[in-house]
């Protein structure tokens, strides 16, 4: 017979954790790491000075916020990092040649160093499209958002059926691949199939060679048919995989996608160009067609033709509405509308409570009436 031991339990030594949760917004952070995934893909790892959970959704991005050589730049980059690990975040960049923010990033940015991000948001997650048997296709460095799904997967030990399908130019190009490898050897749902579009001399390669074509795809994945799909990487890579599904007949519902450029400057025109533009063609515009835009932090308002944005408004004033994508992705450009209505077209860079707070994406939104917008 054991003697019984009492246990007294202190409620004081249970002292509770203040946590602050991650929502769309400016957030200051400090980059705490930084990891070399590859020759020219790096790892940026952030965190707060006050400890926040970064909860997301896995496919999601987050807005850059930097000075360079004086001028302040915004940049898109989807979170690769899971939200199983709550504290921190990360973004891996691969540098592109003549690339702007890449380049900064991997020759300026270190530990210690802090800047501010706009986030989290985005469509592409597989949180709001959830089943049972996944397809996860990525090129290149379009292989984060993905991952971050699979880790979260994998984390989280959730009962779906993976099939991770990358491909890359070379075997020194696949990020990430010891994880991966690590992740193929420890569960039985997650099947890893790589493709190297050459191999260099001095490389040993076993895996598949070329690119993904309907034959590779039958034999990674047999039923691909019956899987939901995540594609991410270069638009000729995205084209060519929404043309092989589509020839067989693939249900492209159940297709999803994501993709994001170095340089958003040529897919949409700057909104002073906008601005230019419209105003010609207000010249043949009545009175009586045009609306006003107030903006109530600067005092400042102008008339506006039928069709011009809200951010081409701001840039009639002379006002700077920092945008990273000009169409709707980034979020960047969220202003609250207090009187009027505007009419927004945005592509998931807005979440639904911001919407019914009032607050629209400037780049994407176009007055209906006069209206009265806080900035």
């Amino acid at each position: 017979m054991t003697n019984s031991v009492p246990v007294v339990v202190n409620n004081d030594s249970f002292a509770p954790v203040h946590t602050q949760t991650w929502v769309n917004g400016r957030h200051n952070v400090r980059c705490v790491k930084v990891i070399e995934e590859t020759w020219d893909v790096r790892t940026f790892c952030f965190m707060s000075e006050q400890p926040v959970m970064y909860f997301f959704k896995p496919g999601q991005f987050v807005t850059l916020e930097l000075e360079i050589e004086g001028k302040q730049v915004m940049r898109s980059y989807t979170i690769s990092s899971s939200p199983s690990v709550p504290y921190s975040f990360s973004i891996s960049v691969k540098r592109a040649p003549g690339g702007l923010v890449s380049n900064w990033l991997h020759d300026n940015m270190t530990e210690g160093d802090e800047l501010a991000v706009h986030g989290p948001v985005g469509q592409f997650n597989c949180i709001d499209f959830p089943a049972e048997k996944v397809l996860l296709l990525s090129g290149g460095v379009g292989i984060t958002p993905v991952m971050s799904m699979a880790r979260w997967w994998f984390d989280t030990n959730a009962d779906v059926d993976m099939v991770f399908v990358h491909s890359a130019r070379t075997p020194r190009d696949v990020v990430y691949a010891r994880e991966l490898d690590h992740m193929a050897s420890r569960i039985g749902n997650f099947s890893l199939h790589l493709i190297c579009e050459r191999i260099e001399n001095g490389q040993a390669w076993h895996g598949y060679r070329g690119y993904l074509d309907a034959a590779k795809l039958e034999m990674m994945a047999p039923d691909f048919m019956e899987r939901e799909v995540f594609c991410c990487g270069p638009t000729p890579y995205m084209n060519a995989v929404k043309q092989l599904l589509e020839s067989k007949g693939f249900d492209m519902s159940r297709y999803h996608e994501e993709s994001f450029g170095e340089a958003p400057s040529g897919v949409v025109e700057d909104a002073l160009e906008q601005a230019e533009s419209a105003q010609a063609e207000a010249d043949a515009i009545t009175q009586s067609d045009m609306v006003r835009v107030e903006f109530t932090n600067n005092g400042k308002s102008v008339q506006v033709a039928p069709g011009e944005t809200l951010h081409a408004a701001a840039a009639k004033l002379d006002l700077n509405i920092p945008k990273a994508c000009g169409m709707g992705i980034c979020g960047t450009c969220k202003v609250l509308v207090k009187e009027g209505e505007a009419t927004m077209e945005h592509n998931g860079g807005i979440t639904d409570d911001d919407i019914e707070a009032g607050y629209v994406l400037s780049c994407c939104s176009v007055p209906k009436s006069d209206v009265v917008v806080e900035y």
